[in-house]
């Protein structure tokens, strides 16, 4: 006798947002599967991409079929099962294997025979084309907002993500602390332990309340957004966004955060003071 254990798998990617939630599904499926007559021995729900392969509920539920606890699967359709190739192939070869005798969708037709694996084979292929699609369009139109000056990131210190206008704002209160930060140290009376201290003093801290360590700190003041650019796949970009720190400004503390961070040689016979003579 056929047991089948139900499947229901969603995840926050793009490629599941027109997918039915959980609970839809696992109606649709229950519903299904009293039509059909089918016995359930597990309900399995899964709340992660299928793009790569390390789903932890279906590798443990791909064991359980390997040790005769159920020989079917029931999903909403075969892109719930695998959009990547080795899940596909696991599925395949339990099938080649006998271990797995039947996969029922309400969405999707097949039957366990050359043509019906081959037709599956298609479904998977078409996954995951689809997610490398999605994938390249993605970075297509990165690219695109990149070259228009738009950011693709989360704002840093001092501006905000703005989504009515889909753009990067500048935060009026964090603006101002940065800001001082920067001129602080110009003035070249500052370490970077004092730049965390003040901007802690701020209101600018970690979750946890902690001062910003140092290497957070310096990339602070070596980061060009503040004077209206961005770095973006190892390139800078000429941003839409407002400066808030003015490029002498900028340019200042560059040339001390470089100063600082060069190694200081000794002199040779550094105890004679005639050794140059």
């Amino acid at each position: 006798m056929q047991k089948f254990f139900l499947y229901a798998r969603k995840s926050t990617d793009m490629e599941d947002k027109q997918v039915r939630s959980i609970e839809d599904q696992i109606a649709e499926l229950r519903a299904f599967a009293k039509q059909e007559n089918l016995e359930i021995v597990d309900v399995l729900i899964e709340k992660q991409s299928a793009k790569v392969p390390g789903r932890p509920v279906f590798n443990e539920m791909i064991k359980r079929i390997e040790k005769s606890e159920a020989n079917g699967i029931l999903a909403w359709h075969p892109d719930r099962l695998a959009r990547n190739s080795v899940d596909g192939g696991k599925i395949i070869y339990l099938l080649d294997c006998g271990h797995l005798q039947s996969l029922k969708f309400p969405t999707f037709w097949f039957e366990p025979t050359p043509q019906g694996k081959f037709m599956l084979n298609i479904a998977f292929g078409q996954s995951k084309y689809y997610v490398d699609n999605l994938s390249e369009n993605t970075k297509r139109g990165l690219h695109q907002k990149v070259k228009r000056g738009e950011y693709p990131g989360f704002a840093p210190i001092g501006y905000l993500n703005d989504p009515r206008v889909k753009s990067v704002v500048v935060d009026k209160k964090k603006s101002v602390v940065i800001k001082k930060a920067f001129e602080l140290y110009a003035e070249n009376n500052s370490r970077l332990e004092d730049i965390s201290n003040f901007l802690a003093q701020q209101g600018i801290a970690t979750r946890n309340r902690k001062n910003l360590k140092r290497d957070r700190i310096s990339f602070i003041l070596s980061n060009p957004f503040y004077v209206g650019l961005f770095r973006y796949a190892g390139e800078i970009y000429e941003g839409k966004h407002q400066p808030i720190i003015s490029k002498k400004i900028f340019d200042k503390v560059q040339e001390i955060l470089k100063q600082r961070g060069r190694p200081h040689h000794k002199p040779k016979n550094e105890s004679s003071p005639f050794a140059d003579f």
